[in-house]
This record gives C-alpha cells, sequence and structure tokens, in this order.
C-alpha cells in the first residue's frame, strides 16, 4: 500500500495547482490518506468525531515482541542521527537534527561555564587560566554529547580549565 501512496502523492500534484502555504513537508495530505482507506473527509466548516470500535482499540494493541522491536528501531535511528550529525558539513543540517531528536527526548549536551564532572564529563584536555574561579569549568565543549532522557548516549568531550603552572 505504501507504494501506492507514493504513487497517488506524485499523481496528484499538479504544478499549476500548487497552494503557496502548501510546502513540501514530506508528509502525505490528509485527502490523499483518506482516499487510500476508502474514507471521505467532512465538509470543510464541519466538526468530526472519531469514535474507535472495539476491534479497531484491539488491532492497534501491541504486545512485548512488537513493543520491543520499536524500542530497537527507535535506538538505531538515533544511532543514525548521532552518525549524521557527527559528518554533518552544514550548521543547518546539525540543527535540524537535533531539534528533531529533542523531540523525542533526545537532548545535546554542551556543558560549557558547568563545573566539569568525570562522571558526565571526558577530559579532552586543559586550557590554563590564572582566575581560581574558573578553574574546573568547562572551557569549551570538543564534542557534543546526546542524552536520551536522563541516560547519558554520549558524554561530551571538553576543554577544561586548569591551574596556570608556576
Amino acid at each position: 500500500m505504501g507504494a501506492w501512496l507514493r504513487k497517488k502523492a506524485v499523481e496528484t500534484v499538479d504544478i499549476e495547482e500548487v497552494n503557496p502555504d502548501d510546502v513540501p513537508t514530506g508528509q502525505i495530505a490528509a485527502a490523499i490518506i483518506a482516499e487510500a482507506a476508502g474514507e471521505t473527509l467532512p465538509a470543510e466548516g464541519t466538526e468530526t468525531v472519531a469514535v474507535a470500535s472495539k476491534t479497531d482499540v484491539e488491532s492497534t494493541t501491541t504486545g512485548p515482541a512488537d513493543l520491543e522491536q520499536a524500542l530497537a528501531d527507535r535506538q538505531a535511528l538515533i544511532q543514525l542521527c548521532l552518525y549524521a550529525l557527527d559528518r554533518a558539513r552544514s550548521g543547518g543540517v546539525v540543527e535540524r537534527l537535533e531539534h528533531g531528536l529533542a523531540g523525542i527526548g533526545v537532548r545535546a549536551l554542551r556543558p560549557d561555564g558547568e563545573r566539569f564532572d568525570p562522571a558526565v564529563h571526558e577530559a579532552g584536555g586543559a586550557v590554563a587560566t590564572e582566575d581560581p574561579a574558573l578553574e574546573g569549568l568547562v572551557a569549551e565543549t570538543e564534542v557534543v554529547g546526546f542524552a536520551d532522557h536522563d541516560r547519558v548516549l554520549r558524554a561530551p568531550i571538553v576543554i577544561v580549565y586548569a591551574k596556570k603552572a608556576q
């Protein structure tokens, strides 16, 4: 059915009929999905209420094996995104990937200015300072880290301020 939807989506777009507000988003229009499912969309200005039957609910419930597969797929996609982030040359691409990951609970770790903690940071080097207030603080993040909710996926590699040798 997926190939039919893609084909149908391509067939229904006509250059002269494109609405300027319909910027490509990688999503399939609701009308195309409804047509594929054999449903009709409500007339504009009317409201619909979704009612799920018992068979609808039973058909959407998943078992433990499905949940495990979904979690494994999620982890694989997160790892693929981190791989792409490490190799991205465009700031816009990096920003978009980080924004997408943040949407599912994976946040970037840039601890600049925070106290160095070897339990959550990896020291990549040190920079000398004469200011005692800076000693032990993260001067710069060399490699961004990532955490999936509270679980660290990759510790950030940081440069730490250290006391200047006399």
